[in-house]
């Protein structure tokens, strides 16, 4: 039985949060492709296949740790998912900490995700 989009979506957020690369690029399509438009403090990126989104995954590992990480509300259209959530890291090189509150567009085909477009924003935390 086919997945619904949603099903799909969620498992690739279990396969992000099990910090498992290779989990967490099954989930997409050879040809899939992931814009992050960027923030106030995290630069703008653009990802292509399966090469690319475990770059841009790898990345977010190696960089940060994940403090908290919460999709709050999924929003299906067939096979569209719009994602609103937020989320707590620390920068591992500085001890920065943000917080986002991010909207995420997923495209979602034979059960794998062919594209995501993020729209974030930022702030430092203060202590």
């Amino acid at each position: 039985m086919k997945n619904s989009a949603k099903t799909v979506v969620e498992n690739m957020f279990a396969a992000f949060s099990s910090v498992n690369a290779d989990k967490f690029v099954a989930t997409v399509s050879d040809d899939t492709v992931w814009i992050y438009h960027g923030t106030q403090i995290i630069p703008k990126g653009r990802f292509e296949n399966k090469a690319g989104v475990r770059a841009f995954y790898n990345n977010i590992m190696e960089r940060t740790e994940i403090i908290h990480f919460e999709p709050l509300q999924y929003i299906v259209d067939d096979n569209m998912v719009v994602v609103l959530g937020r989320e707590h890291q620390k920068v591992k090189r500085s001890v920065r900490e943000l917080k986002q509150d991010w909207g995420q567009i997923y495209t979602v085909e034979n059960n794998l995700i062919t594209k995501m477009e993020e729209f974030a924003t930022s702030e430092e935390v203060t202590k």
